[in-house]
């Protein structure tokens, strides 16, 4: 009875974190609803997101801040839950989207489906204007998964060993950043401002389309790793132990990194690169509750949203009126991080 009644009390301690970190969010966003170049006082925003507010106020509500909001959320969801998948997946604790060359081959496929096939434009100021958000995204998706295949295989035939997957992703991500370079070699003016603009990674790209598009793909990606969290569970005990439990880790393997692939892929297409988040938040999320997946996937997306969220109010109003990418406030934030888990690997 002891044995029952601390699981319910350690259930119940995970699902009142959840709440509160859920609580921060809503606050979060809406602090970051008021503030920016034009501060809006909370009775402002109110009515505006009920309809009643004036002309000023709904523009930047609904036009420019709220979509902004809700592109942090869904792609701080997106990337941080992809991350922790990855780390049970490749079994190593340095797995990212970004860290293993996926963000990178994602990009270069939305790239070339930009500027070398047309489904993209540029406007005066050096913007992209993607024309047919399905197509960047099928070639985003194409060049991910070459990226998360070459992975897989080379582990499969060489044996690589985690730490090797590591470096195999680096020295993929390199190849598909030349390869972006090279599309950017023989791109006009215009086209190579937009690109570079674009590989920053910016949150205020997305419009209330793009923002729908991320959402239909992230929330049944959740839903699945959710559904999946066993299977992960078992991976973490060992090869061995999750198959003695039933589990087909090559399918479980192939299809989380499949999925993963498209909804990373489907957030770089859309916002840019945004380096990190998928590293450091499933690591904040250990440190908080611990590893069992079967909290580790829902903590680690609050907490991507809120990272991500924060990090982009600050970008927002850090140079105000100058608004900063917030790929390089996330890379600032990450690096550290990431020569952190490196020093620490190296100890063990």
């Amino acid at each position: 009875m002891d044995v029952v009644m601390k699981y319910k009390e350690h259930i119940r301690r995970k699902t009142l974190f959840g709440f509160v970190l859920l609580l921060i969010l809503l606050l979060f966003s809406i602090y970051s609803l008021c503030v920016g170049t034009y501060t809006l006082s909370i009775d402002r925003v109110f009515n505006a997101l009920i309809g009643n507010g004036d002309k000023h106020s709904n523009l930047v509500i609904w036009n420019v801040r709220l979509p902004r909001i809700i592109a942090a959320i869904v792609v701080g969801t997106s990337l941080s839950v992809a991350g922790a998948v990855m780390q049970c997946i490749l079994r190593n604790p340095l797995a990212s989207p970004y860290t293993i060359g996926l963000s990178q081959g994602a990009m270069f496929g939305a790239a070339f489906a930009i500027t070398m096939l047309g489904f993209g434009g540029t406007e005066s100021y050096g913007r992209i204007v993607v024309e047919n958000p399905y197509v960047v995204t099928i070639f985003a998706f194409l060049g991910a998964l070459t990226g998360v295949f070459v992975i897989l295989l080379l582990a499969r035939l060489k044996g690589f060993t985690p730490e090797a997957m590591i470096l195999a992703g680096v020295a993929i991500g390199a190849l598909f950043t030349a390869g972006t370079m090279l599309i950017q070699y023989f791109a006009s003016e215009l086209q190579l401002a937009a690109i570079v603009y674009w590989t920053f990674g910016d949150l205020g790209r997305p419009l209330w389309r793009d923002n729908i598009v991320m959402t239909c793909v992230t929330i049944p990606t959740f839903l699945y790793f959710i559904y999946k969290r066993w299977d992960y569970n078992a991976l973490e005990s060992g090869e061995e132990t999750a198959k003695s439990l039933g589990v087909n880790t090559e399918k479980v393997r192939l299809i989380g990194m499949l999925v993963s692939s498209f909804a990373v892929s489907v957030c770089v297409a859309l916002v840019g690169i945004i380096g990190f988040v998928g590293l450091v938040c499933p690591h904040i999320t250990r440190i908080l509750i611990g590893g069992d997946y079967r909290h580790l996937i829902s903590i680690s997306a609050l907490v991507g949203a809120i990272l991500l969220l924060i990090s982009d109010t600050f970008a927002r109003i850090v140079l105000s009126p100058i608004i900063l990418p917030v790929g390089i406030i996330t890379s600032f934030m990450g690096a550290p991080m990431f020569i952190y888990l490196l020093i620490r690997l190296h100890k063990r």
